[in-house]
Parts: C-alpha cells; sequence; structure tokens
C-alpha cells in the first residue's frame, strides 16, 4: 500500500509535503518552455495561422506576446506575494473570494486536460511514424493506445519525483530547440542564396506589423497564438519546489516568455519564407498542410541527401519529443493545482497526499492522468473533429485563467499601486487581463458562429461549446461541492486577503 502524507487544509503556502529546493533558475526556464512544446505548437499551430493572415504570423505572435508578457509580470508579483503552487486557484481566491478562486483552477485542469488529449494524439501517431510504421500512424485505434501509453509513462515519470522529471525534461527540450534552430538557420540560408523552392520570399520587415488584417482574423489568429505560448505558468505552477520559492519561479516565467518569442518569431519567418502562402504543394496556405507543417517541410528544408533524410528525421522526432515532454508538464501544473485545492478542502483532501517517499502529489497526479485518459479516449470514440475543436476551445479557456490572474494581481495588490508597484502590480497585469478579456469575448462570438469549426450542436459552433461548456460545467460542479463541502466556500480554509503565515 502507498504511503503517503497528508496534509491539513489551510496551511501555510510550501507546507504541503512536496520537496522544496529541488529546482533552480535553470530548471525552472526549462519546464517552462517544455510545457509550451515549442516544436509540436509550432508544426500544428503555424499552418493555421497562415491561413488567416499570410506572412503576417510573425506579427501575431509578437503581437500574442504582449499580453503573455503582461501576465507573466502578474504571476511574478503574485508568486512573490504567496508562493503558492495553486497559482491562480490561491491568487484568485486571496483576491476576489473562494467563488473565482475555484473557477480559475477549474480552468487550469480543464485546460489543462483537454491538451493532453491533443498532445497524446500526437505522440502515438510520431511514434510509429519514426519507426517508418505509417499505416499504424493512420489507425484511429493504434494511435489513440499509444497516446494512452504515452500518458502512463509520462504520468509515472511525475509520480516519481520533481527532480527526474527536470532532468528528463533537459534531453528533449535540448534536442528540440537544437533541431528547430538548424531548421531555420537551413531554410532562411537556403532562400537568400536563391536555393528555396517556387513560392519562397525573402522576408520583409512589414511582417512584423500587424496592418491590413481584418479584426476578425487578427483576434482568431492572436487567440491561437497564445495557445502556442502558453504553458510557461508551469514554471510557477513548481514554486513550492524551487529553491528561493518566493524569486526564482517569477523570473523563470518572464524568461521563458522571452525565450519563446524568439524561438516562434524566427522559425515562423524562415518557414514562411521558404514555403511561402501558396495553396499547393509545401505551401503554408495549403489546407492539406496545416495540421502537421514540419511533415510538409521537413525534406524540402534538408534535402534528400543521407544527411539531410536523417535531420528530416530529427525533425519527427523533436515533435514527438516535444508532444512527449509537454505531456509530462501539463501533468505537473494541473497536479499541483488539484494539491492546493485539496489542501484547502475546495476538492477532496484525498488530493492532497503527497507519497512519503517521491514527495509528489499521489492522488493529483494519478487522477489528473487517468482524467486525460478518459477524455482522450471519450473523445476519440465520438469523432476526430470534436477532438480538433477541443483543442481550438483550449484558447478560450486559457484566456479565461491567464486574465483572471491578470485582474487578481490588480486587486491583490491595490493597497500597493505607487511608484514602481503601479505599473508592475498594477497597470501593466491590468493591461494583460483586458487584452485577453476582450480576446476570449470576441473569440467566443466568433466561435459560436456555426461554421467556426469543425462540429456544431444544435447550430452552435462546437468550439463554443466546448470551451464555454466547460466554464458552465465547472461553475455547477463548484456549487455541488459547495453543498458537500462548505467550508472553503464560507472562506474558513483560504480567506480573502492576507496570505496565511507561519
Amino acid at each position: 500500500m502507498t504511503e503517503v502524507i497528508n496534509r491539513p487544509g489551510g496551511t501555510a503556502p510550501g507546507d504541503k509535503g512536496l520537496k522544496g529546493g529541488a529546482l533552480g533558475l535553470l530548471s525552472g526556464v526549462v519546464i517552462g518552455l517544455a510545457s509550451t512544446a515549442p516544436a509540436y505548437s509550432l508544426a500544428a499551430s503555424l499552418g493555421a495561422l497562415v491561413l488567416l493572415v499570410g506572412e503576417k504570423a510573425p506579427a501575431v505572435l509578437l503581437l500574442a506576446f504582449v499580453p503573455m508578457y503582461l501576465i507573466a509580470l502578474a504571476y511574478r508579483e503574485l508568486n512573490r506575494a504567496e508562493p503558492d503552487c495553486g497559482t491562480t486557484f490561491t491568487w484568485a481566491a486571496r483576491a476576489f473570494g473562494p467563488w473565482a478562486g475555484w473557477l480559475g483552477g477549474w480552468g487550469i485542469i480543464v485546460a489543462d486536460v483537454i491538451v493532453m488529449a491533443n498532445l497524446a494524439q500526437v505522440a502515438g501517431q510520431y511514434s510509429f511514424l519514426l519507426v517508418g510504421a505509417d499505416a499504424l500512424a493512420e489507425s484511429t485505434l493504434w494511435t489513440t493506445v499509444a497516446g494512452v501509453l504515452w500518458i502512463l509513462v509520462m504520468t509515472y515519470i511525475c509520480h516519481r519525483g520533481i527532480e527526474i522529471s527536470a532532468r528528463l525534461q533537459y534531453a528533449l527540450l535540448g534536442i528540440e530547440l537544437v533541431v528547430l534552430a538548424m531548421f531555420a538557420v537551413t531554410a532562411l540560408v537556403r532562400v537568400y542564396a536563391g536555393d528555396a523552392p517556387e513560392g519562397s520570399m525573402v522576408p520583409s520587415p512589414g511582417w512584423l506589423w500587424p496592418g491590413g488584417l481584418e479584426a476578425s482574423d487578427l483576434v482568431d489568429a492572436v487567440l491561437i497564438a497564445v495557445f502556442l505560448y502558453w504553458g510557461w505558468d508551469t514554471a510557477v505552477a513548481v514554486n513550492e519546489e524551487s529553491d528561493e520559492p518566493g524569486r526564482t519561479p517569477g523570473r523563470a516565467a518572464v524568461l521563458s516568455t522571452l525565450l519563446l518569442l524568439v524561438t516562434y518569431v524566427l522559425v515562423a519567418a524562415a518557414a514562411v519564407a521558404f514555403a511561402g502562402t501558396g495553396t499547393e504543394g509545401i505551401g503554408l496556405g495549403n489546407e492539406e498542410n496545416s495540421d502537421d507543417v514540419f511533415a510538409a517541410m521537413g525534406s524540402a528544408v534538408f534535402g534528400e541527401s543521407g544527411f539531410g533524410h536523417f535531420l528530416a528525421i530529427l525533425l519527427i522526432i523533436s515533435v514527438l519529443t516535444s508532444s512527449a515532454a509537454s505531456t509530462q508538464t501539463t501533468i505537473l501544473p494541473t497536479a499541483r493545482a488539484a494539491l492546493s485545492m485539496g489542501a484547502y478542502r475546495a476538492l477532496p483532501k484525498r488530493f492532497a497526499e503527497i507519497h512519503a517517499r517521491y514527495l509528489t502529489p499521489t492522488w493529483a497526479t494519478w487522477g489528473m492522468g487517468i482524467a486525460s485518459i478518459v477524455f482522450y479516449v471519450g473523445l476519440t470514440l465520438v469523432s476526430g473533429n470534436v477532438l480538433a475543436d477541443s483543442i481550438s476551445a483550449t484558447g478560450l479557456l486559457i484566456a479565461f485563467y491567464y486574465g483572471l490572474t491578470g485582474f487578481a494581481c490588480v486587486w491583490f495588490h491595490r493597497r500597493e499601486l505607487s511608484g514602481r508597484g503601479l505599473w508592475t502590480k498594477g497597470v501593466l497585469p491590468g493591461l494583460g487581463g483586458v487584452m485577453l478579456l476582450v480576446a476570449f469575448a470576441l473569440s467566443s462570438i466568433d466561435y459560436a458562429s456555426p461554421d467556426a469549426g469543425a462540429t456544431t450542436v444544435f447550430g452552435i459552433g462546437g468550439v463554443f461549446v466546448i470551451g464555454i461548456g466547460a466554464i458552465v460545467l465547472g461553475a455547477v460542479l463548484m456549487l455541488v461541492y459547495s453543498r458537500i463541502a462548505p467550508a472553503f466556500f464560507r472562506g474558513e480554509t483560504l480567506r480573502p486577503g492576507t496570505p496565511d503565515r507561519t
């Protein structure tokens, strides 16, 4: 029988039994970057961006960075005040009360569970592509089986300890970033040397400015780009396991967003320049390439030589390692949000249990892994189109809980808004929250259209139904649980206002 440590609710931040001091700044940055899955995110989303905005994709990535950076500042300031692994759940509860906090925690959990389905599918598919089993890669059954196995393996690694998780991320992220850099450099060199295929374009400064785009396309594209950046907050979710809980995680989050900006803009510009925006062949305007631009471009960029073929295989490996790494790092913040919610009795107290040897959340880790498998298999059985729409719906959930964090930062620090704090704790986080609120509202209206996604439900777009439906479901579950265990919702275990101190 597994031995666990059960921490009582209402304990001070950092006293949940996690292994403190296990992670430094570099480990935090690596975990933050790995959580965003740069190779996978670009492979799966760059084509959709180009279909909306053409060669302006780098501009959209620059624009989406702005709210991400502002919310990263909010995370840094809130973490400095209260380094609790519940992040948005804890901070929103402190600022606005338990109901807002519970919904913030739910936003983290449901967004992560939804995206795990797509990450597992990509990991399963690329596992077969790597060994040349293309027929199995096209099989829904076998890619689902492989995806489930990936979730189980990564859940087990998360269960075994945060240090093992961090060491694995060094290797996986290293492969990913090196291959992406080689892809971008090779593509740009061939473009400027005149050795790129027909349809290629020389990069222009105009690609970095969104002028001329229709407002609806720009908003939808920004939400897609927000999804690309999403995940850096994992660096803060592991705050109670960091060497300086109040300082290191916030710095890691900000550094992660800056490194992602450089990576995304460079790779996007290189891909657009090399492949162009045409609707045929490897052109990024070709809808057949939108699901995976690297699969379409890899051989063309690296060439048909033996070494070029090797690099193309490495590109496949990078997408595989990216999705696998993100599968693991997606479990980390979800489990820790559930751990914090369990510690403060916003969820059953079993979620607060810590493994006595590994010092990781036991029920929270395995619970999130199993929930992800159930969701993944369920959506796969329903329809591949529903699975595709669920990923688009994740953007709404991200905007919801990131935006809530920005507003929480302003209200939490409302008595400290003077001097430098006026900007770092007030104006900038608030602006980030407003930007995401606007994107959430406009995209919700757009996604409600029956032709906005791949599915419809009673004449309403499937993306809207999944995204807004997930939030409504959370509200219903919150009301039900408030009747079952009212202590948290009465403010008895996590009170609004000043953080608990020992």
